[in-house]
């Protein structure tokens, strides 16, 4: 349990918020590699590292994939992501990282850029974005970073195009709904200014976790107590902790007290993949159509 509230104070400052398997990508957006489309200019990297799991989504997603060469111990989406097992996602060593002869290395931040930079490797330093369209930005700095404009581009469309498709399902409210995100099982949650919780806005949800870090003292990553949960009593409870920590919608049931929430006696503990619900990559279409299910399933008149 270390591992992982040391995996979540690394959120509050960067949000590399890393944990396993994923899957499938959403329909429309490539998540493999392959040959790219277009020739690729003459000054574009051939041996990328990636240190940053949602960058090495999007690099596969835009079709550098064969252009990456290595990356870190949590990039492990795609499944042809070349994950080398002691690159360390939160402790980068510029050695052997420089063994590996890269010509870009993307980072999640600027702790060993200037090291990097000495030994004459160029790098990209892509910071956990607090919006989707920061994410957008990213996408298309990735596009630009590795002769892949074009495809960036329409990778953000299709995006663009999926989740305005997914929102523009949703029910109209009189009142809106209440939710709580689970990020493990020792109650770490996300508040409405992270870029987890712009998409849970978009989808007309109120964050029950706002009250816990209204001075932003905990980076939008508050620990919730037991207590403050059943006073809040969501109306969902979205669960990113199904694979790291084996969280179901049975065993927050079996929780002392929480039998009696809202969420629990309606049915409405949601079950996501713990890798879709914390990366920026083109998979944010996944969580948004899951959030938007989820909202859909509860009757307006509820």
């Amino acid at each position: 349990m270390k591992i992982r509230v040391k995996i979540l104070l690394l959120i509050g400052a960067f949000a590399l918020l890393a944990t396993a398997c994923g899957s499938d990508g959403p329909d429309g957006i490539s998540t493999t590699g392959g040959e790219p489309e277009t020739t690729l200019p003459a000054d574009a990297p051939v041996a990328i590292v990636s240190m940053n799991p949602s960058a090495t989504e999007s690099l596969f997603a835009i079709g550098a994939g064969d252009q990456v060469i290595a990356v870190d111990n949590f990039s492990y989406y795609p499944p042809e992501a070349p994950v080398v097992a002691d690159l360390s996602a939160f402790e980068p060593n510029v050695e052997a990282i420089a063994a590996l002869e890269p010509d870009l290395v993307v980072l999640s931040d600027d702790t060993i850029e200037e090291q990097l930079t000495e030994l004459g490797i160029e790098s990209l330093v892509l910071v956990a974005p607090t919006t989707i369209a920061e994410a957008y930005t990213q996408i298309e700095q990735l596009g630009a970073a590795t002769g892949h404009i074009g495809e960036a581009a329409e990778v953000v469309l299709q995006m663009q195009t999926d989740i305005d498709a997914a929102l523009g399902d949703l029910p109209e409210r009189e009142t809106a709904l209440t939710y709580y995100h689970e990020l493990d099982n020792t109650l770490f949650s996300i508040t409405s200014s992270t870029f987890i919780g712009e998409v849970y806005k978009l989808a007309g949800l109120e964050n029950a976790a706002d009250a816990a870090d209204a001075d932003g003292s905990a980076f939008g990553y508050p620990q919730l107590s037991e207590e403050y949960l059943v006073q809040a009593n969501p109306d969902i409870i979205f669960l990113a902790d199904t694979v790291c920590c084996e969280q179901t919608a049975e065993t927050v049931a079996a929780r002392p007290g929480w039998d009696g929430l809202t969420a629990v006696q309606n049915g409405n503990v949601v079950e996501l993949n713990d890798d879709v619900a914390s990366r920026w990559g083109p998979r944010i279409v996944e969580l948004v159509e899951a959030v938007v299910a989820a909202v859909q399933a509860i009757p307006v008149n509820a």
